[in-house]
């Protein structure tokens, strides 16, 4: 345990943030299992909502630091392709 102030304020502030990155994650997993439904559903155009929504809401963690840049261009990459494949079938 911290006996400095700041390293208690720091804690503080470090469980604040983990809260917040766990909330948008799970938000995030959330947002991508709907996708995945519907693309099993077959229902294209529920997909590209969710489609729409998961990149909106992956771009969003990478604009705040919760995951990386380049790993949300990924996952919304992937995603894109799932969906185009979808389409095509």
């Amino acid at each position: 345990m911290a006996n400095i102030k700041s390293a208690k304020k720091r804690i503080l502030v470090i469980d604040k943030k983990t809260a917040r990155n766990r909330r948008v994650k799970e938000h995030i997993k959330t947002v991508l299992r709907a996708f995945e439904a519907a693309i099993a559903e077959g229902d294209l155009e529920a997909a590209e909502t969710q489609l729409r929504l998961c990149e909106k809401k992956l771009m969003q963690a990478a604009a705040k630091g919760t995951i990386h840049k380049k790993a949300a261009s990924r996952k919304v990459a992937r995603l894109t392709k799932r969906f185009n494949e979808a389409k095509k079938a």
